[in-house]
């Protein structure tokens, strides 16, 4: 597979999902439902991406301390749990499109994104001493 997805988009649309997953409660009208899976889930993943959103060692992240690799792949397992989220706490009734288009995105996101470790090829290891290391070889560690 081949990625598709700038960084620099990824980034933006980051924290475009973030906000929409907050805000999802009152923007898709279930707030009137009780407190429970249907309302929280969301907003817990929302803030989730927002925080990584603003740690990640991207163009758009303020602190640059999470590499990207990292959030790629809990891009892909939050986007897949919150997909899933209706069916697992029974709340599909109430509602199931925003957490199942909202979980796509960020599910395609999270595989599709350039550098993302669902779409590049196997490192090869180099040896450091007497260590096996990938991060010679990727221009992370100055030699």
């Amino acid at each position: 597979m081949k990625s598709f997805i700038p960084t620099t988009f990824y980034a933006g649309l980051n924290y475009v999902v973030a906000i929409v997953l907050i805000a999802s409660p009152w923007l898709f009208g279930f707030e009137g439902h009780k407190i429970g899976a249907a309302l929280l889930l969301p907003m817990i993943i929302g803030w989730f991406q927002l925080i990584m959103a603003i740690f990640s060692n991207n163009k758009l992240g303020f602190i640059k301390q999470f590499p990207m690799q990292m959030h790629n792949f809990l891009d892909v397992l939050s986007g897949s749990f919150l997909l899933c989220s209706p069916w697992i706490y029974d709340y599909a009734s109430v509602t199931f499109w925003p957490q199942v288009i909202l979980g796509g995105l960020i599910l395609v996101m999270g595989i599709f994104v350039q550098g993302s470790p669902f779409t590049d090829g196997p490192h090869e290891p180099l040896r450091e001493g007497s260590l096996m290391s990938t991060d010679a070889h990727e221009g992370r560690l100055s030699v």
